[in-house]
């Protein structure tokens, strides 16, 4: 009885020290990557303030092809709106357009299976093309689990950002610039 009483103060002196030291950790995670498309922001702009052509680039759509894509709302801008039903490796869940300031930055709301969250891409000129960085945040409250699993985000999302970019200058860089108007900066 003396061994089993000591076995469970230790269990609950361990728990205690893994939930105050989980404070510790960081209450958000912030996760970018960024590549130079060889294309003008209103090329660039035009295909990341829609999901219309998300699968033609998303990391994602190579561990499910059988998954589910619904749109809604408009095809662009504020309030398009995509959903998913995929299998264990991209699960279910939804984005939506919350921001668009043409040329410059696209803001996204994310719900992973009830787990919110925000994207963003964020475009700059650089040189004769556009800087691109898409970018990832999240807070995790006072949760120790999601804090210490807010650790390993870099290390699972940062690959797919890299594979989605580099999908993404391809696919644009394979296509014909805009004409140019006389006038307007593109």
């Amino acid at each position: 009885m003396k061994f089993l009483r000591m076995g469970l103060a230790v269990v609950v002196v361990l728990g205690l020290l893994l939930v105050a030291g989980s404070l510790l950790l960081p209450a958000s995670t912030h996760v970018e990557r960024s590549v130079v498309i060889d294309r003008p922001p209103v090329q660039v702009f035009a295909t990341v303030n829609s999901f219309q052509r998300f699968h033609e680039w998303s990391p994602w759509a190579a561990y499910d092809p059988d998954a589910k894509y619904t749109l809604e709302g408009p095809a662009s801008g504020v309030g398009a709106r995509m959903s998913w039903t995929g299998n264990r490796s991209v699960g279910s869940g939804s984005q939506e357009i919350v921001e668009s300031l043409p040329g410059r930055r696209v803001g996204i709301a994310l719900n992973f299976d009830g787990n919110l969250a925000q994207a963003a891409y964020t475009l700059a000129p650089e040189g004769s093309g556009t800087r691109l960085t898409w970018s990832f945040d999240t807070h995790h409250g006072y949760n120790p689990i999601s804090r210490m699993f807010g650790l390993l985000f870099d290390s699972m999302i940062g690959p797919d950002y890299e594979r989605g970019l580099a999908k993404l200058k391809a696919l644009l860089e394979s296509e014909p610039r805009p004409a140019l108007v006389p006038g307007r900066s593109q």
